[in-house]
């Protein structure tokens, strides 16, 4: 069982992440849980919390910068013709309790609150699988449940008038190296190439680890990838690329992306195999 505020994933009962449940954050991070540390099964960390480039980069997660004008990414918000800006409009995630909780994964329920007054429900499954000797997958899902008697609207800075920063979705802040890391999917090389693309995997390789992310629904797969590189290591998947997405009231949107989690540098071919062996599990 997890402790007051957190919890420890394990593959054949080797620790590969934790689980903050209740994070203690002041407002203007937008609160919520998230993944960190997570390591590949040397031991190597493959994220970050709260580093000094992104304060309000949390791990692995979900986070959406615009959700009917609140901010539930963190940091400042992105004002069309004013740029980042400063704003008292800070949701948090909040979590309410597991359906389920085992040594390899979990279901929760969390509610997403912006002034006092609750947006979204939210159910997350998350799910650590091994893949043999190096490698291992982390299946995250997440559906989030219009719980107002109106539509909510869902926005990224790109939708709010700042080109090329469509994030907000499933987010994953990466470890930061010396090193830029390499970016690759099975037709294109590099961030420029990759950014914005829909792929159905993308890797993201550093000195000594390779995450391989891949939507595992046909909704997931329609998303476009964002992805940084060179100013920072992440990854993330846009739930809002170019346009607003609207819930209506009781809707609920699904999302489901596997990640594998990877010692040294797999080529291509063997990115792709991975994959195809993580999201068939």
């Amino acid at each position: 069982m997890p402790s007051h505020d957190s919890l420890v994933l394990r593959v054949a009962g080797r620790p590969v992440g934790r689980y903050v449940i209740r994070p203690e954050l002041p407002a203007r991070l937008a609160p919520r849980p998230c993944l960190h540390p997570v390591t590949t099964l040397a031991g190597t960390a493959v994220t970050e919390l709260g580093p000094a480039d992104h304060a309000h980069h949390l791990g692995v997660g979900v986070a959406v910068p615009d959700v009917e004008g609140y901010n539930f990414w963190g940091g400042r918000t992105f004002v069309r013709d004013r740029g980042p800006t400063e704003l008292d409009n800070h949701g948090a995630q909040r979590h309410t309790g597991f359906q389920l909780c085992d040594p390899d994964g979990f279901v929760e329920e969390l509610r997403w609150v912006a002034a006092g007054t609750e947006l979204l429900r939210e159910r997350r499954t998350v799910a650590a699988t091994g893949l043999g000797a190096t490698a291992w997958a982390l299946d995250f899902t997440f559906s989030l449940t219009n719980v107002t008697p109106a539509p909510l609207s869902l926005g990224s800075p790109a939708t709010n008038g700042r080109p090329g920063a469509a994030y907000g979705g499933f987010f994953w802040r990466a470890r930061k190296e010396a090193r830029t890391p390499e970016v690759f999917t099975a037709d294109r090389d590099g961030e420029a190439a990759v950014h914005g693309t829909r792929a159905d995997w993308l890797a993201l390789a550093g000195a000594r680890w390779t995450l391989v992310f891949a939507g595992a629904t046909e909704d997931t797969r329609r998303d476009p990838w964002f992805v940084r590189a060179a100013e920072y290591p992440g990854v993330g998947s846009s739930l809002a690329h170019t346009e607003r997405l609207s819930v209506a009231p009781g809707e609920t949107v699904v999302r489901r992306i596997v990640t594998v989690v990877a010692d040294g540098r797999p080529d291509r071919a063997e990115a792709a195999a991975l994959v195809r062996k993580a999201v068939a599990q």
